[in-house]
């Protein structure tokens, strides 16, 4: 806590109101009592300068690229460490010993199949359904089978709730994916690690063997681990709004899902590869650049730049890597889609309008053209967004409920609709 203050002038009264100070980052003013003080509230749409909670898990600083979980940079974590060790670090605060990991790591393998009755739920939906559409019904759907960990007051059962998701979450958006396309599901394998199950998951079949690629699933493990928690987006605030209310945590991730969906947030690395299908070829690049440099034209590239980050996003750096060591692995050389995408960033990257903008590319820029190198349709693209950022939303729901300051969340509203008038009979009106 600061010692510092601060002063509001309003309605001929003075008011202070303290000052707190994080480990790092900008200073907040603590305005939890402005109302009972000054009948007043703050107005602050997207609540983009409001601290909605204090936390210990995941800080971003934008302008200058940083982006630590726990204090390590996301830089040493994507290149030294694996997606469950991420995860232990999320929900306890620490990276595991060498013990501790095997155990973490086990605990979540043998959580990962899900209920055999599930099988059949998924036969509800109709097979053209979008995945996302199939995530946000089937995880919601956990709790009438998992019913024996929803008790949110009983620290065992919100351990093995969390467990369970981070398990089974890759294996529910694998069957999505199976069932989407008309292939049969494939259960897990126990001797796999995380990201390399997963691959196998959605594209072995029952005819043949099926190998995964260490370089892809090296890939597949960094998109998990870069994408696994960003602070308080819009995903995560929604998944603590729900949770203040004591919803069960496979409602609140179910409700973190469906606010992922949409295109403004995990939808942007889909967005970025229809930008590239629209423009269609390397000779079009030109045109759509000077599109891009005219305020009057409606036309935005997609995957450039970013809301939080006014640097280089620091994901970015390591998933530019990842991409062109996946387009490597697999010799992809005549695909006009990521021609585009390679040419595209060579411009943004030196082009003087991108580079004074600070327009690079960002991480959907590049995981879209990982993931579609990889082999997924860019409907499952958000599902695999999903898969990562569960750990984040149970790191931070299980952070929010082990807060004895925690309350249900009830953000303020500013009325402008119609003053108070009196009902008149049908009539009369």
């Amino acid at each position: 806590m600061s010692k510092d203050t601060a002063k509001l002038s309003f309605s001929g009264g003075e008011h202070e109101f303290s000052v707190r100070e994080g480990t790092i980052g900008p200073s907040v003013i603590d305005i939890s009592s402005l109302y009972k003080e000054t009948g007043a509230f703050t107005y602050d749409p997207g609540f983009t300068s409001t601290a909605s909670c204090d936390s210990q898990i995941t800080f971003i600083d934008g302008d200058e690229g940083v982006l630590l979980h726990r204090g390590y940079p996301i830089e040493q974590l994507a290149e030294h460490g694996d997606f469950l060790e991420v995860c232990y670090l999320l929900l306890y605060g620490e990276l595991p010993t060498k013990t501790q990991k095997e155990d973490f790591d086990f605990r979540v393998t043998r959580h990962t199949m899900v209920h055999e009755q599930m099988n059949r739920f998924f036969t509800g939906f109709r097979r053209d359904a979008h995945p996302m559409a199939v995530m946000c019904g089937t995880v919601g759907a956990l709790s009438a089978f998992y019913h024996d960990s929803t008790d949110i007051s009983d620290p065992h059962q919100r351990m093995v709730a969390s467990m369970r998701m981070i398990a089974k979450m890759p294996t529910i958006a694998a069957m999505a994916y199976k069932y989407h396309i008309g292939q049969p599901f494939v259960y897990p394998q126990n001797d796999l690690d995380y990201a390399s199950n997963f691959l196998r998951m959605c594209f072995a079949v029952p005819c043949e063997e099926y190998k995964v690629n260490p370089v892809l699933a090296r890939a597949m493990n960094r998109i998990f681990i870069l994408h696994a928690d960003h602070e308080q987006n819009a995903s995560t605030s929604t998944v603590r709004l729900a949770g203040s209310s004591g919803a069960n945590p496979f409602a609140c991730i179910a409700a973190g899902i469906a606010c992922l969906w949409g295109p403004a947030h995990g939808g942007a690395n889909e967005a970025a590869l229809n930008m590239l299908a629209e423009i269609g070829s390397v000779d079009r690049i030109p045109e759509y650049i000077e599109r891009a440099k005219d305020k009057n034209d409606p036309f935005r590239l997609m995957g450039f730049g970013h809301r939080v980050y006014k640097n280089y996003d620091p994901r970015a750096k390591i998933m530019q890597k990842t991409t062109h060591e996946v387009l490597g692995e697999l010799g992809i050389k005549d695909d006009p889609m990521l021609e585009v995408a390679m040419e595209l960033e060579k411009i943004a990257l030196h082009d003087e309008y991108f580079v004074e903008k600070k327009l690079y590319p960002n991480i959907d820029f590049y995981s879209g053209i990982t993931l579609r190198a990889l082999g997924f349709p860019t409907n499952m693209f958000t599902v695999l967004f999903s898969v990562a950022r569960t750990v984040g939303w149970i790191a931070q729901w299980k952070e929010m409920i082990e807060d004895p300051h925690q309350r249900i969340g009830r953000p303020r509203q500013l009325y402008t609709g119609a003053p108070k008038r009196d009902y008149l009979p049908i009539n009369k009106r």
